[in-house]
């Protein structure tokens, strides 16, 4: 078997459809297995897989989990269950774009030298269908990032490869890269895992080969209503850096990710007008006298003056 899709379903009965249909259907000149994993879900979800695996029984594997073990177990589950040399994430509710797999596939075969590969994706609005931005492109970091990069680029820089934008090389290691001790934000840990066990070189495809949906319950749209999941957000992301140290990551560069993702926090927070949580980040951030750039000084400095806050803001607009 040349791929494995894991596609994790929870209570999508609105995306499921259109999310398995898309890989489903694509024409590729290789074998390859999607295999999806319904958490338990109350909604139709089920329903709507049972349907698919009628119509795709040599392509579809579906599994059905009695009760609800959230999101770490249910990529256990589908890891342990992937037979492909290769292996792709699909969030239940993205779609990829006809070419994804046998573009993505031909890379790897051709490039032995690379181990992971992600693709540019559309970020769209689910209800008007219209494009928001590039996730890859439009990241704020983009500038940072080279056409190959590496595990230490996404400690530094965050999460400029989609979720559901990446291929990699089955390996060994392949039960350990989950994070059972993240809750919200698990792609971070698990791309950084793979990238550690695999020594990866990282490859960036600039085609738009899916599309990121937005919508009132994706996980972003859900922690932008609450503090609590965004400081929780940060945790995770933060454990997703230390992890990093068993694959030979230097402290540095682990305290200077964190410290970046602290600062992005601290600007989430400010612009938001929760003042508190900004002083609280912005000083974790630069406790170690690290600033991610001049920005991050500047913001620093001015942590205790609104107007010349509000004015850097502006200017950053």
């Amino acid at each position: 078997m040349k791929l494995s899709v894991l596609v994790p379903a929870y209570n999508l009965q609105s995306f499921i459809a259109e999310c398995l249909l898309s890989v489903l259907e694509q024409e590729t000149d290789f074998d390859f297995e999607v295999i999806v994993c319904d958490d338990a879900s109350t909604d139709k979800t089920p329903a709507i897989i049972a349907t698919l695996e009628t119509l795709f029984p040599n392509k579809l594997n579906a599994i059905y989990k009695p009760e609800n073990q959230g999101l770490a177990a249910n990529m256990r589950t589908l890891l342990a269950a992937a037979k492909g040399e290769y292996i792709a994430y699909l969030d239940g509710d993205d779609i990829a774009l006809p070419s994804k797999l046998q573009r993505q596939v031909d890379y790897l075969d051709t490039h032995n030298d690379c181990h992971m590969v992600y693709h540019e994706s559309d970020m769209f609005d689910s209800v008007t269908d219209r494009t928001i931005k590039l996730y890859s492109k439009d990241f704020y970091n983009w500038s940072y990032i080279p056409a190959r990069s590496t595990i230490e680029h996404m400690i530094q820089y965050g999460t400029y490869m989609q979720a559901s934008s990446v291929m990699f090389r089955n390996h060994s290691n392949l039960s350990k890269t989950v994070s059972p001790k993240c809750k919200i934000i698990f792609d971070y840990a698990f791309y950084i895992n793979n990238a550690g066990y695999l020594q990866a070189t990282v490859d960036f495809i600039p085609e738009v080969l899916g599309r990121y949906r937005i919508h009132e319950n994706s996980f972003g749209q859900q922690t932008s209503r609450s503090y609590a999941r965004r400081e929780q957000s940060l945790m995770d992301i933060e454990l997703a850096c230390q992890q990093a140290a068993q694959f030979g990551v230097s402290q540095t560069i682990i305290d200077a990710g964190i410290a970046h993702h602290r600062f992005a926090a601290a600007l989430y927070f400010l612009t938001r007008g929760a003042y508190e949580l900004f002083i609280k980040y912005i000083e974790l951030a630069s406790k170690k006298d690290y600033f991610f750039n001049d920005k991050h000084r500047a913001v620093f400095e001015s942590r205790h003056d609104a107007k010349q806050l509000k004015q850097l803001l502006s200017e950053a607009a």
